[in-house]
């Protein structure tokens, strides 16, 4: 394995991004990093590489690379099955006109998100893609995901006055209002629980 240090005091700044929430399309481009205008030297990936698998990667520029083939292991190491889901995985995102269909339901979703916090006295609505957020202004989000829960729909609460929508990236506008719909249902109750 090559010494990292020596790499970085002969380049200087090595930039590692973290791309597994972010990365394979999921803010309506194929990296999150390209809202910066940077290229990082080193990427990390995972969640949407697999498509629901347990799939993840690093990814390293060759001139920064530490890595000999074999050095790294971990749980979500590739084999043939893992890497044949990536490969379709990255085929789909790639394909033409995909990420520009995630940016407008995200559009969509955010616009509808608005609407709906306008209606209930809400916060901002946040976010790329279909990676979102809704601030509910009060710490409340622990009781909407129980009551949404029961109702079927699955939410995801990362901090207590938030709410993150990170839905498949091919969900359809008829998914997107049905989902709104009970969000909508699940409001109603929480303001009253």
């Amino acid at each position: 394995m090559r010494d990292l240090r020596e790499l970085t005091r002969k380049r200087g700044l090595l930039l590692i991004v973290d791309e597994i929430q972010t990365g394979v399309g999921r803010t309506g481009k194929l990296w999150g990093y390209e809202y910066a205008g940077i290229e990082p030297d080193i990427m990390t990936l995972g969640k949407g590489l697999g498509g629901g698998v347990p799939l993840a990667a690093l990814v390293a520029k060759e001139n920064v690379s530490c890595f000999e083939p074999g050095d790294q292991g971990g749980t979500f190491n590739g084999n043939p099955l893992m890497a044949a889901v990536g490969c379709a995985i990255m085929d789909t995102i790639l394909g033409a006109g995909f990420l520009q269909e995630v940016q407008a339901r995200g559009a969509y979703l955010m616009k509808e998100l608005a609407a709906l916090s306008a209606r209930h006295g809400l916060g901002e609505v946040r976010g790329r893609g279909l990676l979102v957020a809704l601030d509910l202004k009060r710490n409340v989000a622990a009781k909407v995901v129980e009551i949404a829960r029961g109702d079927g729909l699955l939410l995801n609460a990362p901090r207590p006055n938030l709410l993150r929508f990170m839905p498949a990236l091919n969900l359809s506008q008829g998914e997107t209002d049905s989902m709104l719909t009970m969000l909508e249902n699940v409001l109603l109750r929480a303001a009253k629980a």
